[in-house]
């Protein structure tokens, strides 16, 4: 197993990327999450378990974001067991949205 907390929409360097924009933090977060698990030798399809938080009430705000993962290239994760929180913040200044996946290693 892997656990794969805290996809954050962050670069590279650390930096945030797109503060105040759902839909680029979401691509960030998507292109970290898909990182993360083939350094481990993982694909997006071996994703048993993923959680979302977003920072929003906004249901509206909520299903956009939940479009966006499965419609990106890891929408496998979002076959299982896939949990969609709106939360009142997350840890970094600006930040919108984070993933914890946890996946079945081969």
């Amino acid at each position: 197993m892997a656990f794969l907390a805290g996809q954050c929409p962050l670069d590279a360097g650390g930096e945030l990327v797109g503060e105040g924009d759902v839909d680029a933090q979401v691509n960030q977060v998507v292109a970290n999450s898909l990182t993360a698990p083939a350094a481990v030798g993982a694909r997006p399809d071996r994703v048993v378990r993923s959680v979302i938080y977003v920072v929003s009430e906004d249901t509206a705000v909520l299903a956009g974001v939940w479009r966006r993962l499965r419609e990106s290239p890891l929408a496998p994760a979002s076959t299982t067991a896939s949990t969609l929180l709106g939360v009142a913040g997350l840890g970094f200044t600006g930040q919108l949205v984070e993933l914890d996946l946890t996946a079945a290693l081969p």
